[in-house]
């Protein structure tokens, strides 16, 4: 049947970043091959058909997410090799702020440092006062339950995306940046796609999606501030790359704790033509027909060559 898979870092190992999270490029090429032979891949016509007469067809849709230097670096040359399209999810602050989004910030303070580092530094800054409670033991059991990640790794991970109080998150995320990234713009220039690559992509035959402003929870947040992460997200990605064949949204972190029913709502106030979930089954008629703003994706690590891999292992 048809099936939504998702991928984030693509890249090869890096001795500056030993903890680093990823999936190896050389890995991913495999992985091609086997969805290829396994499944085949559905063009963007023929999804777009799908779509247009609800009913799913038979293959593959690939979907990159964060507007990653990886997916140009390492990603397009190898969809291109391959006569492949795929979709690219956009997170668009970094354009106009020049800051990495607070969730890559962590990744890459983890990646370099290790959970246990960053852990011990988080416990001093972060008093109780700072935390959020409402929806903890929700998110406390449905996030990180697919990753393999050191205790430490998953606390910090929790309560910086989770657990504290949005008012209180981006200083805190800021404190540890200044003392650990003191250079974040030339941090910045190395980790996104510039415009002028997004733009690239775009004439290369991809899709562009909007993946909101700032990569919030978006549960979190009241009506009118899901609106504005998502329209002004998707108005500034056409403002750079160009009008969109296909306009599609999917949620940072994902999962159906990840937002609500007014959140569909928005899409499709807005017309959006599908958004992507995150969940591990197939994308089916009923989907199509009745639930186009929460269509389920497979993560990568779910299928052959699809393990996340980082040069050291925390205990």
């Amino acid at each position: 049947m048809m099936k939504a898979i998702m991928y984030h870092y693509v890249r090869p190992d890096s001795p500056e970043y030993p903890f680093f999270r990823h999936l190896h490029i050389d890995e991913f090429v495999k992985q091609l091959e086997y969805f290829g032979n396994e499944f085949g891949f559905l063009s963007q016509d023929e999804f777009a058909r799908s779509l247009a007469i609800m009913e799913p067809q038979k293959g593959l849709i690939l979907t990159f997410d964060d507007g990653l230097k990886d997916h140009f670096q390492y990603v397009l040359p190898e969809l291109e090799r391959r006569g492949l399209w795929g979709i690219f999810y956009i997170t668009t602050s970094p354009y106009v702020t020049g800051k990495l989004i607070d969730v890559h910030s962590i990744h890459m303070l983890l990646g370099k440092f290790g959970g246990s580092v960053i852990a011990e530094v988080l416990q001093k800054l972060v008093a109780d006062e700072y935390l959020s409670h409402s929806h903890i033991e929700e998110f406390r059991t449905l996030t990180y339950s697919r990753q393999k990640n050191s205790n430490d790794t998953v606390y910090v991970k929790r309560l910086l995306n989770y657990f504290i109080d949005y008012k209180f998150r981006q200083g805190i995320i800021d404190q540890l940046m200044l003392q650990f990234f003191p250079n974040e713009t030339t941090l910045v220039e190395e980790f996104y796609m510039t415009r002028a690559e997004l733009a690239g992509m775009s004439r290369k035959g991809m899709v562009l999606g909007s993946h909101t402003m700032n990569h919030p929870v978006l549960s979190k947040l009241s009506v009118s501030e899901q609106e504005e992460e998502i329209v002004s997200s998707y108005d500034l990605l056409e403002a750079i790359a160009g009008k969109q064949t296909l306009k599609t949204f999917c949620y940072p972190y994902g999962g159906f704790h990840t937002f609500t029913k007014a959140t569909e709502e928005v899409l499709d106030r807005n017309d959006f033509a599908f958004s992507f979930n995150v969940e591990s089954k197939d994308i089916e008629r009923e989907e199509l027909r009745s639930r186009r703003q929460a269509l389920p994706r497979y993560d990568c690590n779910l299928f052959p060559y699809g393990s996340i891999r980082e040069s050291s292992v925390e205990a």
